[in-house]
């Protein structure tokens, strides 16, 4: 019998493309199929969510997953990636030493039990943090096989000072935002994002895809264009930057 996407509780945005919204924080994960190989987008937030994650697309395409994508070092987003030791690993310049360093790992450990994740869940995500081993400076791209090629932008700094997007061409293009764009509720500034870049940054999300793209944010329901100019207009007029 098939799996669907429905059937996991995916959503099917392209051939071939996927994403679901993970529970509590409404993290967003994403998955592209190629022949003979799987690209994940995003890891979740634990390492029990990160191997729920490695299942569900071996179950969707096929193949195991064979390459992992960061779009940036929050613990949503990466806690679960050691449940992938098989992946290559992908991130922006930069992102490896905060997933090594000490204070960083720490701060990530810290700062997901204060968001309600059990602290021994935390702990161990945090001591076995995985750091790509292929860090991205302008554009890498991935060939999946088949006719797939998979674009990883670094297109930061903004939400944090290492983002990358993930362009997905095709009818339509994809584009995997991380949290440089959310939906579900105001994009969030931590102390480790660049706000006088981020609006920029958007700028280039926007050159990426496209008018017609679709646009995955980091939180929330898929978006268009027209969405994340506003997102961009609005982040611009809320931290004062001239453009």
């Amino acid at each position: 019998m098939t799996v669907t996407w429905e059937d996991l509780g995916w959503e099917r945005v392209a051939a071939g493309v996927g994403r679901c919204r993970l529970p509590v924080w409404d993290c967003t994960a994403g998955l592209v199929a190629g022949e003979g190989a799987a690209l994940l987008i995003d890891a979740g937030s634990s390492l029990a969510e990160g191997a729920k994650l490695a299942a569900q697309a071996r179950a969707l395409t096929g193949n195991r997953v064979t390459h992992l994508a960061l779009t940036h070092p929050h613990f949503d987003h990466v806690f679960g990636a050691a449940a992938l030791p098989d992946a290559q690993v992908f991130g922006a310049v930069g992102v490896d030493a905060v997933l090594t360093r000490v204070r960083d790992r720490e701060e990530l450990r810290e700062d997901a039990v204060r968001q309600g994740l059990a602290a021994s869940t935390a702990e161990e995500a945090a001591e076995r943090l995985v750091a790509p081993g292929h860090l991205v400076s302008g554009e890498w791209t991935l060939d999946l096989g088949g006719g797939r090629q998979v674009l990883l932008a670094n297109v930061g700094p903004g939400h944090t000072a290492h983002d990358l997007a993930v362009l997905v061409p095709g009818d339509p293009e994809v584009v995997f935002c991380g949290d440089l764009v959310e939906e579900s509720g105001e994009p969030q500034a931590g102390p480790d994002a660049v706000p006088s870049h981020w609006p920029a940054a958007l700028d280039r999300l926007l050159g990426l895809g496209g008018e017609d793209a679709v646009y995955v944010p980091g939180h929330g329901a898929v978006v268009d264009a027209a969405f994340v100019r506003a997102q961009r207009d609005a982040l611009a007029a809320r931290f004062g930057v001239s453009r």
